[in-house]
């Protein structure tokens, strides 16, 4: 049984305040005093057109309406985008919300980075460390022990063969500030197999940690796993042989520009 998927359906927002364009910009500023809230999609004929916040008012020449101030390009998502990549893209766009439209580009929903952490919390290590446990004692008929602890960072062998760049750098920020959950790795014979955690294993290795914090199962015996092989096949053997993909571009994201030049062709 794999670890459940979550999506950005699964913890966005569903009723989400939106504005016009030709809602007054003083209308806008009172909604903000009463919500507490800085900004607001801006929705017109049921379909998301821009974004309006309180830098737009702030910032720029001041307009009477939305239309005048509101930013039209903006990252969006499909309701069906995996948690873990809508955190990696806000990351490296380093914004904040991120509206969340159907295929028609109507507004459905609005993810934050509150909802992002709400979801990592509800995620529960303990709970796939014994889940793993159990799997390797089934497979084997052995018995396991489990240890919290730490491995030195150079004596870890990686079994994936590619992490992202700005989910590197989201790795980094935690291990800085002792936030990082512990990788899983599987003890065998006198071999230190990553199972879970290569982005914060990597992290740890740029930045010279010379442990990283583990849930360590230790088989008792030596063992070479599935993984092992697969990881030799594909030469990954230290972390300088993992891929760093630098690119954030994915298939339910989408610049609303795109999806209203899509629109006008359409109309055309």
């Amino acid at each position: 049984m794999a670890e459940k998927k979550s999506f950005v359906k699964d913890y966005m927002t569903k009723n989400v305040i939106s504005v016009s364009p030709d809602t007054l910009t003083e209308e806008v500023i009172e909604l903000m005093r009463e919500s507490h809230h800085n900004s607001y999609p801006v929705v017109d004929d049921c379909k998301l057109v821009g974004m309006v916040t309180a830098f737009d008012i702030i910032a720029k020449e001041w307009a009477e309406t939305v239309q005048g101030l509101m930013s039209t390009k903006l990252v969006v998502a499909n309701q069906d985008l995996s948690i873990n990549d809508a955190s990696r893209v806000m990351f490296r766009r380093g914004i904040s919300r991120m509206p969340v439209v159907d295929g028609d580009g109507r507004l459905v929903g609005i993810i934050t980075n509150t909802d992002m952490v709400r979801s990592h919390i509800e995620r529960s290590t303990p709970n796939k460390v014994e889940y793993f446990k159990s799997t390797m004692e089934q497979l084997y008929g052995i018995k396991t022990t489990l240890k919290h602890m730490r491995v030195e960072t150079n004596k870890l062998r990686p079994t994936q063969d590619r992490v992202y760049a700005d989910e590197l750098e989201g790795r980094t920020y935690e291990l800085k500030r002792g936030l990082a959950e512990p990788a899983i790795v599987v003890k065998t014979g006198d071999r230190w197999i990553l199972v879970d955690g290569h982005h914060r294993a990597v992290a740890s290795a740029q930045q010279g940690y010379e442990t990283v914090d583990s849930y360590v199962i230790d088989l008792g015996q030596d063992i070479r796993l599935g993984m092992e092989k697969t990881a030799d096949k594909a030469g990954i053997r230290t972390f300088d042989d993992i891929e760093i993909i630098d690119d954030d571009k994915h298939p339910l994201i989408a610049l609303t520009e795109s999806l209203q030049e899509q629109e006008g062709k359409e109309d055309d």
